[in-house]
C-alpha cells in the first residue's frame, strides 16, 4: 500500500450538511450587515447582490460547496456548464470555481468506504493501493490499485454520503443561488433543478454507471481511435467502480503536437458526438476536458466518467436531425419546426423571441456551413453567441427551460466547441455531418 491522502473531513449525514450551509448563511449574513452599516454610513444604497457577492463571501461560497462535495458541488458545475454563457460574472465566478478538482477525502473515510463494499480484508486481495488519489471530483475520486495477477485497475470511490444528501443539497444550493438576485425570479430554474437531482441519483449509482459504460463500449465498438476502460465487475458495487487503468496523457499536451494530429482528434471527438446522438441514441454528457485523455504514442483517445450517460429518445434524435439539416441549408422555417418539435421555443413565444432563437441556432450551427475546415481557434463564435444570449434573456425576456434532453446535448456540444477551441482546432464539420445530411 502506498501514500496517504490528506483532505478535510466530508459531512456524510444529511443534518451535518444542512449545518455546514446553515453555518456558511450565518456568517455570509453577518459580513452582508456589517458591509451595509457601512455602506449606508457613507450615504450609499447597495443592492442585495452588492452585499452578497463581495470577495470574501465567494470565497466562504465556494470554499464551503467544494469541501461538501457531492450534489452541493455538481449543481454548480451543471448550471456554470449549462447557463455560464448567460450568468452575470460574479455568480459565474462562484460557479466557474466548482468546475475544479474537489479536495480527497480523509484515509478514515476511504478506509470506511472501501471496508464496506470490499469486506474488512480488502488490502489481502491487492498487490498495491495508492491512498493518495490519481483524481477527486464532485462525487468521488480515483485511485490507483494493482491485483496479485498484475491488473492495474482505475478505482473510483464515492464520498461518503453524497447518495442520501443529493435532494437537500440541490435544494440548499438553489436557495442559494435564488439569494444572490442575481438571476430574475421569471427564470423557471424549478425543472432544472429536478433534473439535476434525477441525473445525480443514477450518476451517484455506480451500478448503473458500470452498465452504462459496458453499453457505449459496446456501441463504439472496436474503432481503433478510442479506447474505453472495461469494468472489472469483482471490484465494483454502488459506492465503487473498478475499471481498467489505461495509462495515457492529458488532453492538452495534444498542444504540442502538429495542427494535423489536433485537427484529427477533434474530428474523431466530433464524429463520435453525431454517432452518439444519431446512432447510439447514448450519450456521455458530460463534456469535461478531464474525461478525454490520449494516447500520444499510438494517437488513440481515452474516454472516461461515463456516469453522466443517458439514453437520448429516438423521437428527439429525429428533431435534432431536422435541426442539423435546417441549419446545413440555412432554412429558418425547417428550423422553427425543429425547435418547436424539440421544445427550444413555443407557440406562446412570440415573432420576435422565436426568430431571436432561431437566428442564434443558425449562428451556433454556422460550421455546417463552412466550405471546408472550420477554424474554431480564430472564431469568435462563442462571444457572438453569448452576445446574443444574453440579449435573448434580458431584452427579450425569454426565460424557457427546454427539456432536459435538450439541455444535456447543448451541454455535451458547447463542451466540444470549447474543446476545439482549447486545441486550435480545424474541423470539416459538413464533412463530419454529412452521413447525417439529406444532401451529404
Amino acid at each position: 500500500m502506498s501514500n496517504k491522502s490528506t483532505g478535510r473531513p466530508i459531512p456524510a449525514g444529511r443534518l451535518s450538511r444542512v449545518g455546514r450551509l446553515g453555518t456558511m448563511a450565518g456568517r455570509i449574513a453577518g459580513s452582508m450587515l456589517t458591509n451595509g452599516a457601512s455602506e449606508w454610513f457613507k450615504g450609499k444604497r447597495p443592492g442585495l447582490s452588492d452585499l452578497l457577492l463581495t470577495p470574501a463571501n465567494i470565497t466562504r461560497i465556494t470554499d464551503q460547496l467544494a469541501t461538501m462535495r457531492g450534489a452541493a458541488m455538481k449543481v454548480g458545475q451543471i448550471i456554470s456548464m449549462d447557463s455560464g454563457e448567460f450568468l452575470p460574472k460574479e455568480l459565474g465566478q462562484i460557479l466557474a470555481r466548482l468546475r475544479e478538482d474537489a479536495e480527497p477525502m480523509p484515509e478514515a473515510q476511504l478506509i470506511e468506504v472501501l471496508e464496506a463494499s470490499w469486506g474488512k480484508q480488502w488490502r489481502d486481495r491487492l498487490l498495491y493501493f495508492s491512498f493518495a488519489p490519481i483524481a477527486s471530483a464532485s462525487i468521488g475520486q480515483v485511485h490507483k490499485a494493482i491485483t496479485p495477477e498484475g491488473r492495474m485497475m482505475a478505482v473510483k470511490v464515492q464520498y461518503p454520503g453524497v447518495k442520501d444528501s443529493i435532494d437537500s443539497d440541490v435544494d440548499n444550493v438553489a436557495t442559494l443561488i435564488r439569494m444572490s438576485g442575481l438571476i430574475p425570479k421569471a427564470v423557471p430554474i424549478a425543472p432544472l433543478l429536478e433534473e439535476a437531482k434525477a441525473q445525480l441519483h443514477l450518476e451517484a449509482d455506480y451500478l448503473h454507471e458500470a452498465a452504462m459504460l459496458k453499453r457505449y463500449r459496446d456501441a463504439v465498438g472496436e474503432d481503433p481511435r478510442f479506447i474505453i476502460p472495461e469494468v472489472i465487475p469483482a471490484f465494483s458495487s454502488g459506492d465503487v467502480l473498478a475499471m481498467d487503468f489505461v495509462e495515457s496523457q492529458p488532453l492538452e499536451s495534444v498542444l504540442e503536437q502538429p495542427q494535423e494530429q489536433r485537427d484529427a482528434y477533434m474530428t474523431s471527438l466530433m464524429e463520435l458526438f453525431f454517432r452518439e446522438l444519431f446512432e447510439f441514441h447514448t450519450l456521455q454528457s458530460d463534456p469535461n476536458l478531464a474525461n478525454y485523455r490520449v494516447i500520444n504514442a499510438s494517437q488513440q483517445l481515452v474516454l472516461l466518467d461515463f456516469g453522466a450517460t443517458r439514453s437520448i429518445p429516438p423521437a428527439i434524435a429525429g428533431h435534432y436531425q431536422q435541426l442539423l439539416n435546417a441549419a446545413a441549408c440555412n432554412d429558418h422555417g425547417m428550423m422553427r419546426e425543429a425547435a418547436l418539435a424539440i421544445g427550444l421555443i413555443s407557440e406562446y413565444h412570440n415573432d420576435a423571441q422565436q426568430q431571436a432563437v432561431i437566428e442564434l441556432g443558425m449562428m451556433a450551427c454556422e460550421s455546417i456551413r463552412a466550405d471546408g475546415a472550420y477554424d474554431f481557434g480564430t472564431t469568435d463564435l462563442l462571444t457572438r453567441t453569448h452576445d446574443a444570449g444574453m440579449t435573448l434573456t434580458y431584452d427579450l425576456q425569454f426565460w424557457h427551460a427546454p427539456p432536459a434532453d435538450a439541455l444535456f446535448i447543448h451541454r455535451k456540444l458547447g463542451g466540444l466547441f470549447l474543446m476545439a477551441k482549447r486545441l486550435e482546432a480545424r474541423v470539416d464539420m459538413r464533412h463530419v455531418a454529412a452521413p447525417w445530411l439529406d444532401h451529404g
